[in-house]
């Protein structure tokens, strides 16, 4: 039997990818698998603005002068770190990677460059406005990445009454 494949687990922070990952660790068992939390300068944020908050000059301003991109980054890498930690505790042999960029691509790229098998993600993370805007990270990384991608829909909440069908 063949060892199992690395698993790329996408991170960001919202409870939906953290449900991901333990969903994931119940269903894949014990493999590697490395957490990928992707952030985003300040400066790419301005022209997905939709109410023009943002110029150019003044994203570019937040991210040099204000230091916005060094706390963006430092918010990425504890988020990364928390992925990680919960990974282990899904039963993971969990490493982290952090990346900045487009997400959908640089998702694409780090299962491209481990060959990743499979792409993990949570249906809805915490970029709703981009995905309302741009369409959908997990449907991009399904649509572009060219290999199994494991979506995995957001947590019901218990209630005392069965869904209708």
């Amino acid at each position: 039997m063949a060892a199992p494949g690395h698993a790329l687990l996408c991170f960001d922070g919202s409870d939906d990818a953290a449900n991901a990952i333990a969903v994931a660790g119940r269903l894949l068992g014990s493999r590697a698998a490395s957490v990928l939390t992707v952030w985003e300068p300040v400066a790419v944020w301005a022209p997905y603005d939709p109410g023009a908050l943002l110029s150019a000059g003044a994203s570019r301003l937040a991210s040099e002068e204000l230091g916005l991109d060094d706390i963006a980054r430092d918010i990425a890498i504890a988020t990364m770190e928390r992925g990680v930690a919960l990974a282990r505790a899904a039963g993971f042999d969990a490493t982290g990677r952090l990346n900045s960029g487009k997400p959908w691509r640089v998702i694409c790229e780090a299962a491209e460059e481990i060959d990743a098998s499979p792409v993990v993600l949570g249906a809805r993370g915490l970029s709703r406005v981009h995905s309302a805007l741009l369409g959908s990270t997990s449907g991009a990384v399904t649509a572009h990445g060219g290999r199994a991608v494991l979506v995995v829909p957001a947590a019901r909440a218990e209630s005392g009454s069965k869904p209708s069908h």
